[in-house]
């Protein structure tokens, strides 16, 4: 199957307000979208995180930049 496409785009502004790991952001037409995963070091970490003992089963609400 062959497909022609033909288009034009033209976007005066665009706002993502949010964007996860598993996020596909496209605009247009895509052949093929291959996944891609990576790991960066963006909070600049010098050493291994520590390990999980016995107090696991608890948690801590999250607060995100909201407030919420």
């Amino acid at each position: 199957m062959v497909f022609h496409i033909q288009q034009s785009i033209q976007i005066n502004m665009i706002k993502i307000t949010n964007i996860s790991n598993s996020s596909v952001f496209q605009i247009g037409s895509a052949g093929v979208i291959k996944p891609l995963s990576t790991q960066a070091n963006t909070g600049q970490f010098t050493e291994s995180a520590p390990q999980i003992g016995a107090d696991a089963g608890t948690s801590t609400p999250f607060r995100g930049s909201t407030g919420q």
